[in-house]
């Protein structure tokens, strides 16, 4: 597991606490991380069944975890029906994070409506302005920062590992789901009944923005579906990716 030990002393010692985390259920984790922290704890919620399992156990143990989303203006018709559903479900509200509406401007400016599949760091810049600056704004001021993130997903989200200290933006982020399997989190999304995009129904399995999102075909990986017009090893949008890193790319 790739763990990172905390910059600061009164942070959460990732290196410590791991060894107790690994052997939880993800729910214990959840818990576990709830009752280690006095900060503020942020789960960041895609709408993907990843994000609805961990918001059904949220909700089912009370925990004191701040959800959001970030709603870039470019989502799914379907996602924003399942948004509503979830708040209907559980009577809990999901807070959005929205793009600063100036930079929003400035980018459709420069490179038109639909510039981003020009070129990858086209496509890049969108998703900084609508996702990673809004995310930077989401966890300000957080002591952790959870994920729905899983090791099979890709190579990137592999070596994050279940438990690290995000030095760039100086938090600890735990990725309860990190060694389940998709087949793993439908089955649990089965048995307690939680809802899904219907478009999961349709061949679309890892769903974002409509324009950058697309049904994948047999033989395909799920994260396929996602910027597929780009290199296979490229299909990040920056959220995972160190914060220092983001900026460094942006500006290639």
């Amino acid at each position: 597991m790739a763990v990172c030990v905390p910059a600061r002393g009164e942070a959460f010692d990732a290196a410590r606490h791991a060894e107790a985390l690994l052997p939880l259920s993800p729910p214990e984790r959840l818990s576990y991380l709830r009752a280690a922290l006095d900060g503020r704890i942020v789960f960041t919620h895609g709408f993907g069944v990843e994000g609805q399992l961990i918001f059904h156990w949220i909700c089912e143990r009370d925990l004191d975890i701040d959800v959001v989303t970030l709603d870039t203006g470019r989502l799914f018709p379907e996602t924003y029906a399942l948004w509503a559903e979830t708040e209907r479900r559980y009577g809990r509200r999901i807070r959005a994070f929205y793009p600063d509406a100036s930079a929003l401007e400035a980018l459709v400016e420069r490179q038109g409506i639909e510039g981003f599949y020009a070129s990858r760091e086209a496509r890049m810049a969108c998703c900084d302005v609508r996702k990673v600056r809004p995310l930077d704004r989401a966890l300000a001021g957080a002591q952790a920062w959870i994920t729905g993130t899983r090791a099979d997903q890709t190579e990137v989200r592999r070596q994050a590992g279940m438990v690290s200290y995000d030095t760039s933006r100086d938090l600890l982020k735990l990725n309860p789901l990190f060694d389940w399997t998709r087949a793993a989190v439908l089955e649990a999304i089965d048995a307690h009944g939680v809802p899904v995009n219907a478009l999961h129904a349709k061949g679309f399995v890892s769903i974002g923005c409509a324009p950058c999102t697309r049904a994948i075909g047999p033989g395909e990986s799920e994260r396929d579906g996602r910027w597929w017009w780009e290199n296979a090893t490229s299909r990040e949008c920056g959220l995972h990716l160190p914060r220092n890193v983001a900026y460094r790319r942006r500006a290639e």
